[in-house]
């Protein structure tokens, strides 16, 4: 199912809020430092998702932007796909969903 302007900028903002609780989860774990990446992915992911719901929401919804932000929500997929914590593996599907969401709405 492909969403539309508001719909995808909505999935992009909580995707965001979930990225951002994963990081400050992430920091709070007993060995942060196997964490590095995850927190980094994290913090790219959220910060895309959320430029990228702005631009959405502005009416700027150009494939470019979208492509990155798939492309960023992939990673950040497949970063925390790598860790069994509960909040890597709510990450991990959100991103996975932008990324989906993102891809198909670059190429529509």
């Amino acid at each position: 199912m492909e969403l539309i302007g508001n719909q995808l900028a909505a999935l992009l903002n909580r995707c965001a809020a979930v990225c951002d609780h994963c990081a400050a989860a992430c920091l709070g774990e007993e060995d942060v430092e196997h964490l590095a990446d995850c927190i980094r992915t994290d913090i790219a992911c959220a910060t895309v998702c959320r430029t990228t719901a702005q631009l959405l929401e502005l009416g700027i919804g150009e494939q470019n932007v979208l492509l990155l932000c798939a492309e960023v929500c992939k990673l950040c997929a497949d970063e925390c796909g790598k860790h069994d914590h509960d909040h890597c593996r709510a990450c991990a599907g959100i991103c996975n969903e932008c990324a989906v969401e993102c891809g198909q709405s670059a190429v529509a």
